[in-house]
Formats: C-alpha cells, structure tokens, sequence
C-alpha cells in the first residue's frame, strides 16, 4: 500500500565517502518518455523532477563484490557489479509489493530485492506514483535497464516485445547537467503476453512458442507472476531513482 510517511523529503543526500554529490550527468531513455498530469503540487525544479516528498533509491556500481554477509542496513541503496563498456554486469532485482523498501541490498551476487507499491491498482493506465531516474558518478559510464516477469512459459522483459514497455537506457555524459527523467511507463508496467501459440510441441517454456497477444498491466496486477529489473551496468557508478506521490498518464 502506498504510505507517504515512509518517504525520505526533498534533502535525502548521497554518501560523502562515495564523492558523488558533486558529478553531473544527463541520462537518456530509449523510448518517450512519460507524461506526468499536470498540478500545482509536482511542479518541476530545475532538475527536472517534481517537487516535494520523496523516496530515493540509489543503485550504486562498485568494483569488487560485496562479502557474502553483508546485509545493506537500512540504507536506500542497492550495490550492484560496476562492468565496464562492452561488458555489461547483469543484476536481478526482484520486486515485491510493499512500502518502498530495500529488502536485499547486496546485488553483487547477481541478486537484489526492491519492495513497492502496486503502480496502478486501478487498472485504468494512470500510475498513483511516478518514478524519475538520472546517472551520476564517472562520465562516460552507462547501463539499461528494464522490467521483466517470470510465469510457466518462461521469463520475459520489455526488449522481447516490440512497442509498449522499452527498455531505458541511463548514462553519465560528460559536461552535461544531471536531469531527471519520467521513466514511469517502462519501469512499473510489464510487457504481459496474453494469448500464446505453444508451437509444435503444445508445451510452455520449450523456446518454440510464440506471443501472439501483448498487453501492458502493471507491476504486482498479476499475482501468478513473478516481476523484477533487469540491470546491466556498463561503468556506471551511480542511477538514482526518485518516486514521488503524483500521477503519470501512461497511455496504456
């Protein structure tokens, strides 16, 4: 359920020991992105997102895998396998219906845990939260990001369907400001496919089936379905999600 008094306010800050709080990026997304509903209460500031109360969630990149019994505190933050260009360290993190939360903050094992609301438990496209992202740390750096759900036919992501739900893309660019960005409609929603032909073998999850029927619903609206990011970092030290309490009309 959603509970804004669990939310960290507009001066949430980055660690001083990671000398982060100074870099400037500009991410970009690989598809348009959201649209928030206009009020007076998500006016953007000069970063480009909303004003006011807030939930920050850094994923941080690191070089060297965390001890198999670190547990992350309390902190908002997920650590995940720096990478490099051309060599993209994948991170699973798995999300599950909540307050907003980190439930396993060590993503260096391939693995991590996220906890948040359902996006849209009206079912009608207009999310109850928005999510912003933009990259810091290191210039030049970069990752994708995308949501994917596991069911008996397999495991899919946005990039496996064409059009609705894309995948989107964070990168540090050098010289440029730090903007946030609406990424709402690709990170909450799920490429859900609805009507499969299971192709000569008639069974599930044998690779020779085929989608036939996509639809998008949100995030935790299926509970037969298992829903995670996929994460994969190609330098970059640094994505900070922020999710504010005001809508976004997604279209779908």
């Amino acid at each position: 359920m959603f509970n804004p008094s669990r939310w960290v306010a507009g001066l949430t800050t980055l660690g001083a020991a990671l000398g982060l709080v100074g870099c400037t990026s500009d991410p970009t997304s690989s598809t348009p992105t959201s649209t928030s509903v206009p009020s007076a209460l998500n006016a953007t500031t000069g970063n480009g997102a909303p004003s006011g109360a807030h939930y920050t969630l850094n994923i941080i990149g690191v070089p060297k895998d965390k001890s198999p019994s670190f547990t992350g505190g309390n902190g908002h933050r997920i650590f995940v396998d720096l990478g490099k260009t051309g060599e993209a360290a994948n991170t699973r993190i798995n999300l599950a219906p909540g307050d907003f939360g980190v439930l396993d903050a060590n993503g260096t094992d391939g693995v991590a845990a996220f906890q948040l609301p359902n996006p849209d438990p009206d079912l009608d496209g207009t999310t109850s939260y928005s999510v912003y992202v933009r990259a810091l740390g290191k210039p030049l750096g970069k990752a994708t990001m995308q949501s994917c759900y596991e069911d008996l036919t397999g495991t899919w992501c946005a990039a496996k369907f064409d059009g609705g739900v894309e995948f989107i893309t964070i990168e540090r660019t050098k010289g440029a400001v730090a903007k946030f960005v609406n990424v709402s409609k690709n990170l909450l929603f799920v490429d859900f496919c609805v009507t499969w032909d299971l192709g000569p073998d008639g069974l599930p999850g044998t690779g020779d089936e085929e989608c036939t029927n996509v639809d998008q619903i949100p995030l935790f609206s299926n509970k037969d379905l298992s829903y995670y990011w996929s994460y994969d970092n190609e330098g970059l030290k640094l994505a900070q999600l922020r999710f504010y309490e005001v809508p976004t009309v997604t279209g779908f």
